[in-house]
Parts: structure tokens; sequence; C-alpha cells
């Protein structure tokens, strides 16, 4: 229930909850599923927009759900540790202090505290479909989750500016 709660903090302060975050030491563990709890809700949100295109175009949900799978709990972590890594190697060069754990855990966490949101847009392509309105919870996910990525990254690399 603490991860909930932290997630509702994010929204009023993604700098306090990052320094509890690094706070209580680098642990992999807690890197690892703090991301694959955010892929897998990644993987959830799809739900909605697959089944509609299962019925819309008449393809197996069931191979479509599949594929959405494979993406979300096996490829999509790989591509994550990549991008932390290419984040804090980038960082590092314009004068960040932090370590990879720091750059892992602010991307991780970025990731699931922005799955309120991404649960929304699933939501909104399962029953609405595309349109300005999907077009609007995706760009206002896609801005919650860099703005959570950019600050947690600052505060895990230079610390309280």
């Amino acid at each position: 229930m603490a991860a909930a709660r932290d997630i509702v903090a994010t929204y009023r302060g993604p700098g306090a909850v990052m320094r509890r975050l690094l706070a209580m030491g680098p642990r992999e563990d807690r890197a690892l599923v703090i991301l694959m709890v955010g892929c897998i809700i990644m993987f959830i949100a799809q739900w909605p927009r697959l089944a509609r295109q299962a019925y819309l175009t008449g393809e197996e949900l069931n191979a479509l759900l599949g594929g959405a799978l494979l993406a979300w709990l096996f490829i999509a972590p790989l591509i994550f540790y990549a991008l932390a890594l290419l984040s804090h190697l980038i960082v590092r060069l314009a004068g960040g202090r932090g370590t990879g754990f720091g750059a892992r855990i602010a991307l991780f966490w970025a990731l699931l505290a922005a799955s309120p949101l991404v649960l929304l847009h699933g939501l909104v392509a399962g029953f609405i479909g595309p349109g300005p309105g999907l077009t609007a919870v995706g760009a206002v996910w896609l801005a919650a989750f860099l703005i959570f990525w950019v600050l947690g990254l600052r505060e895990a690399e230079w610390g309280r500016i």
C-alpha cells in the first residue's frame, strides 16, 4: 500500500519521493520490482484497446494479448534498462554525480508513478477509440512520465539543488 501512497505523493512532489526511494539504499531487487509492476500495468492498460481491435477487425484476441505480453514483460524491461544506462551516461557527461542505480530508479519510478494515467489512456482507447480525447490523455501521460523522469533523474544525479 505504501507504493500507492508514493504514487499519489509523486504527483505533489516528485523530488521528495525520489529522495525517499534513494535513501532506502541501492537494492536492485526493489528497482526490478518497480519496473516489472510498471510493465505489468502497461500490459493491463493495453487490454481495452486490444479487445476493441479484436472486435472491430476480427483478429484473435489471445494472439494480440500474447504479443503485448511478450512486448511489455520480456522486451520492454530490457529497453528500460538500456535507456536508464544511456540517460545516466548522458547526465554524467553533463556533470551528474549519481549512480547507475539512481538513474534506473528514476526511470522505473516515473513509469510506475505515471501508470494511473496510462490506465486511463487504455480505457479511452478501448471505449472511445482514436480521436482528440485519446490524444489528449496520451499527451498528459507522456508529459507526466517525462516530468517525473527528469525530476527524479535530477534528484538522483545532483541531489537537492
